[in-house]
């Protein structure tokens, strides 16, 4: 039996003012969603209407259901007592500390996951992107529990989950180990910083492609590595991507090294990036002392960027409560998005690149035939939105509702 959502608002168009100014247009309608969870058929709202087995949405905007692109859910204090970080010098100290209560904490993973994903549902993500370690501490304990937590919420969420040698690629038994992940339940093959944690960029590389293509599964690489040497390591990957016509099954997290070069670099490589339909996921973790991707040039080069709220409240920060909004309104504020435009294009970067309207204005989303996943707010347009991100939302899965 189909069902159906009234009075729900939707951005239609544009208007442009005398001094200059844009204003987006918005209507209500009704919405009829079939048994399968796509929309049936949209109604303007004109008349009164009241079918049966009908939800009233009481005007409140419609957003695509957003995409949470980069994550750890095995890594989360979530569901534990609080505690802070450790002091460190660096990212290899780092890994060290994590590697000592990898153990314990692999124990519970199940719960800690589960935790994070109902912080992701509430904050209006039906998609996570998630990278779960396996190394020679743990084998695969904690691709057991996230799969486990995912399962608990399938009817809410869909997932990538990758096997991530957080630890390195090359010590021990990791390849064979990240093998193993793929056959039980991994979808996809991580990558970590070739030249700064394995330190041997060809080999790391080269071992990396061989279980992709053995697997026939897409990569997602972890460069934090600064300045030419994590340059120069998506150049050489991107290389062998063409060597192996491998192309359209790669994306690269962080990629910090992005923000160290010179522009004519960085336009070289977006143009690279686009070529080969590799995305770039980030994180957005503004800070005084560390360059981040350069977001905007990617973007008007075709390159597509994706934001992810990594891990939160674990042994790398106390910070977060992973809301994939909140990123995208940081993003719009410290790169002076103020004009409607620019703030409901932002939107696209947490909704795989899905806006209610097109660059022009035009009507483009949602239309009969969808899927039928939302974000219900109380905000007037999706610019207001992501400048001003409220607090309550309600998300809308393939026709099912979470906590509504």
């Amino acid at each position: 039996m189909s069902q159906w959502l009234l009075n729900v608002r939707l951005e239609t168009g544009e208007q442009l003012h005398e001094d200059g100014s844009i204003q987006t247009t918005t209507a209500l309608f009704h919405i009829e969603i079939d048994e399968q969870g796509h929309i049936a058929q949209l109604k303007t709202a004109e008349e009164v209407f009241q079918p049966e087995n009908a939800q009233d949405m009481q005007g409140k905007l419609a957003l695509p259901a957003f995409k949470e692109m980069h994550n750890h859910l095995d890594k989360t204090y979530l569901s534990l007592p609080w505690k802070a970080c450790r002091t460190v010098s660096g990212l290899e100290e780092r890994l060290h500390f994590e590697s000592l209560e990898l153990s314990a904490l692999a124990e519970n993973c199940e719960q800690r996951a589960s935790a994070m994903i109902e912080k992701i549902l509430g904050h209006g993500a039906n998609h996570i992107r998630t990278h779960v370690n396996i190394d020679p501490y743990i084998g695969l304990k904690n691709l057991e529990g996230v799969l486990a937590a995912l399962d608990k919420y399938k009817d809410y969420v869909t997932a990538e989950v990758i096997a991530f040698p957080q630890h390195g690629l090359l010590g021990g038994d990791v390849p064979n180990l990240l093998r193993e992940a793929l056959r039980n339940g991994a979808t996809m093959l991580g990558g970590l910083d070739p030249g700064g944690i394995d330190r041997n960029i060809e080999k790391s590389l080269q071992t990396t492609m061989e279980i992709a293509q053995e697997f026939n599964v897409d990569v997602d690489f972890h460069i934090h590595d600064n300045g030419h040497l994590g340059y120069y390591t998506i150049e050489k990957w991107l290389d062998m991507v063409e060597e192996s016509g491998f192309k359209g099954k790669t994306d690269f997290s962080h990629s910090f090294s992005l923000g160290d070069v010179t522009v004519p670099e960085q336009i070289a490589m977006a143009k690279r990036l686009k070529k080969h339909n590799s995305a770039i996921m980030s994180t957005v973790p503004f800070n005084l002392g560390r360059n981040i991707p350069p977001i905007d040039l990617l973007t008007e080069h075709g390159v597509n960027v994706h934001f992810g709220c990594d891990g939160f409240y674990d042994s790398w920060s106390p910070y977060g409560i992973g809301d994939i909004l909140q990123k995208a309104c940081t993003f719009a504020d410290v790169t002076r998005k103020i004009t409607e435009r620019e703030l409901r294009q932002s939107l696209g970067y947490i909704t795989n690149g899905v806006t209610p309207l097109d660059s022009k204005g035009n009507m483009q989303w949602p239309k009969a035939g969808d899927e039928a996943s939302f974000v219900f707010v109380a905000s007037s347009c999706s610019a207001e939105t992501v400048a001003r991100p409220p607090k309550k939302r309600v998300m809308m899965n393939k026709g099912k509702f979470f906590n509504l």
